[in-house]
């Protein structure tokens, strides 16, 4: 059976409400405020590096034991939801109790009452991993009234339910150990179509609300465990609340400055990817999710990684390497969770290889895997010997064989997205070769220029014009029969699997930026754009979107010049987050009456993508050129807060800056250092810095004025720049 990745990842929600379409081209609001939130998500509130990934859905509810790939994303066996009895409609709003503090306030509001659900989870020495959840009920009047919270818990098995001493437990398929224990006595109930807890019933007022408290032992613990810290509810929130205080993902000296929603964004990123990260086969392996995507897949992988090192992981990030090198088969193959006709993986571990050591700048694990990257090389060039003999267009065009194109093309395809990534990593590590003046890439080397070449004649070939006058390259071969599809329904959508082009753009470097594949994939982008991103672009072909695609195309607009459609788009993307900072992989359209949800959530590489390009809004990367502050503008300015980094990693040396307002918001000065490291060729500023503030000095270094940009004397490593 061919593996597609993402196959059968959803669920049948649709979002809440109508809201027409965003019109293409609709001037963007700069406003960060979650408009395209999804109307159904889940967040983790585990701890780091945590085996029990606890999940709480959008109305408090817990989400467990979902098995992992190959099941819905909605395939929970348990699930415990919390309410009160016969009170009608009611309104919900959910958050955390800050973006690095991952307990989650949730109120369900009716006329007469709020019910307030307060999750967390805690690991004291003495008890073990327990989820806890801390029930309260209000009246909304002055009165007092009576209230009996409802535990509703949807399994195929009974639940058994049991006294000790003051507490209620409840265990299930005949286990001695609880799943829930409560402080209050619960009467059970089979409805049909679950079974109902009511626990006893109270007297709720303003001044004194009814209080009952629920735990969820992770461990399998008896309750002898866990009972003492059954009488404590607030001391265990507090521990929880100054672990989560006291815990930051930046290390190494890395630091970061943001402002407003920039910064919480990054801090809840940077907990999101270390939520879902866990010890495998003994290596922190860096994990796209809690669910369908738990586990290793090499092209998240990348992205993830990288963020990581941005974040100053460093140790981590090594052990994350060397668990995507250890899936190398005897022919020099790198497979993982996408399956083995995702020929590019092995050129995206040789990609992430290239870059995780330019950022450490240590190159002595890329000099151990020289063998196994000669292999991978191997193994690619194979791969065109196979496409060869196949038959088909990838042969006679002299490409990589038919392989599974991922991000909405799924089975074994003629496509281009294998050959893009391949052609990045070879592309890379020759490269890294020759600086290093290594012997033996001389075959690799020649294998990247015909594979180069052969990609560059083919593109001619395949370039289509779209419907509104542009040229571009699909990523779907002109020869696939789902062109011709009797139904215009069933054809493919022209920005289906661009996702590898657009990282083939940026960060993997294959074309320049006035090639006519850039200009068209970017007028696709553009072209595409619904709620101020790329819509359609992946498993959802119709009326939905891949949330953080997204950011590739954001990535490519932002190398290619066009900072006001990169800050767009980002913009856009993180409007799509739940308002508790996280991303499912696909979601509907709003307004949309036939797309489903698509992939795991929280979704990590959305997370990766975010840290990523916050980076790259202040240092980007270019080659041998160092772009400084090339995606801000006046939203970045407008609350007039500094903007800083410090010893963020780049392959120039770790580099510090900081912009900071002048004259009460009269104009900004860039101060920069960078660290030991290869000098860039060139370093970047713009000469404009949004609409007001223009180029007007700099000090420490030699600087001109070419265009729109200022070019800074690339050996100087601490200079000065100001804009008034």
């Amino acid at each position: 059976m061919n593996v597609n990745r993402r196959r059968f990842l959803k669920t049948a929600g649709l979002t809440a409400g109508a809201v027409p379409l965003a019109a293409q081209g609709r001037a963007p609001r700069a406003t960060i405020d979650f408009r395209y939130a999804p109307g159904s998500w889940q967040t983790a509130f585990c701890f780091p590096d945590d085996p029990h990934k606890s999940l709480a859905g959008e109305r408090g509810e817990l989400r467990y034991g979902h098995p992992g790939q190959g099941k819905p994303i909605d395939y929970f066996p348990l699930i415990v939801e919390f309410s009160l009895p016969g009170i009608g409609r009611d309104t919900v709003d959910q958050r955390l109790e800050a973006p690095g503090v991952p307990i989650i306030h949730t109120r369900i509001g009716w006329p007469e009452a709020i019910l307030e659900i307060t999750t967390f989870a805690t690991n004291r020495q003495q008890e073990g991993r327990v989820d806890n959840v801390l029930v309260e009920v209000r009246p909304r009047a002055g009165r007092s009234i009576h209230a009996q919270p409802v535990l509703t818990i949807r399994t195929k098995e009974d639940p058994t339910v049991m006294r000790s001493g003051g507490a209620s437990l409840a265990s299930l398929g005949g286990s001695p150990a609880p799943f829930l224990a409560a402080d209050a006595s619960l009467r059970h109930h089979d409805t049909g179509a679950g079974f109902r807890l009511t626990s006893q019933p109270g007297v709720a007022s303003v001044e004194q609300p009814l209080r009952r408290f629920f735990r969820f032992p992770q461990e399998g613990q008896d309750f002898d465990r866990i009972e003492a810290g059954m009488a404590e509810p607030d001391a265990l929130l507090e521990e929880a609340r100054q672990f989560w205080r006291g815990w930051s993902a930046l290390q190494g000296g890395v630091s970061w400055n943001l402002s407003g929603r920039y910064h919480e964004f990054l801090v809840a990123c940077a907990r999101n990817i270390m939520q879902a990260r866990e010890v495998r086969n003994g290596r922190l392996t860096f994990q796209v999710g809690p669910t369908v995507y738990r586990g290793l897949w090499v092209v998240d992988g990348h992205f993830i990684l990288e963020a990581a090192r941005y974040l100053g992981c460093e140790r981590e990030v090594q052990q994350g390497l060397e668990a995507t090198w250890a899936l190398q088969e005897k022919d020099g193959g790198i497979f993982a969770g996408a399956g083995r006709e995702h020929w590019k993986d092995t050129g995206i571990a040789m990609f992430t290889l290239v870059r995780l050591a330019e950022l450490s700048q240590n190159w002595s694990y890329f000099r151990t895997l020289q063998p196994e990257i000669l292999r991978g090389v191997d193994c690619l060039r194979g791969l065109r010997e196979k496409a060869k003999a196949e038959g088909s267009a990838n042969g006679r065009y002299g490409l990589l064989a038919r392989g599974m194109g991922d991000g909405g093309l799924g089975g074994i395809r003629s496509e281009f997205t294998n050959t893009l990534w391949a052609l990045a990593g070879l592309r890379a590590v020759t490269q890294a070769a020759q600086a290093l003046n290594l012997a033996g890439f001389e075959d690799a080397r020649l294998f990247h220029d015909e594979l180069r070449t052969a990609l560059f004649a083919a593109a001619r070939q395949e370039m289509r014009r779209h419907a509104a006058g542009f040229e571009y390259l699909p990523m779907l071969m002109k020869e696939d029969q789902q062109w011709t599809a009797p139904e215009e329904w069933e054809r493919p959508r022209p920005q289906v699997g661009q996702w590898a082009l657009s990282q083939a753009i940026y960060p993997g470097l294959v074309f320049e930026k006035d090639d006519p594949v850039v200009k068209g994939h970017v007028a696709l982008m553009k072209a595409s754009t619904q709620e101020d991103v790329p819509a359609e672009t992946g498993w959802i072909p119709h009326q939905g979107l891949w949330t953080y695609n997204a950011m590739f195309a954001a990535h490519a607009y932002l190398w290619a010049g066009e900072a006001d459609w990169a800050r767009r788009t980002f913009h856009g993307f993180l409007n799509h987050a739940s308002p508790l900072y996280c991303w499912r992989e696909e979601q509907p359209l709003r307004g949309s009456v036939l797309a489903p949800y698509v992939g795991d959530m929280p979704h990590n590489w959305a997370s990766a993508e975010c840290i990523l390009f916050l980076r790259h809004l202040l240092a980007l990367e270019d080659g041998r050129t160092l772009r400084l502050l090339p995606g801000v503008g006046d939203f970045e300015f407008a609350a007039g807060q500094p903007l800083s980094l410090v010893n963020s990693p780049t392959r120039f040396g770790a580099l510090s800056l900081n912009a900071e307002p002048l004259d009460r918001g009269k104009g900004w000065r860039l101060k920069f250092e960078r660290g030991a490291g290869p000098a860039p060729a060139r370093v970047e500023l713009p000469a404009a810095l949004g609409r007001r503030f223009r180029y007007s000095g700099a000090s420490g270094a030699d600087a001109t004025v070419s265009g729109g940009a200022v070019l800074i004397a690339p050996g100087a490593q601490s200079w000065s720049a100001t804009w008034k």
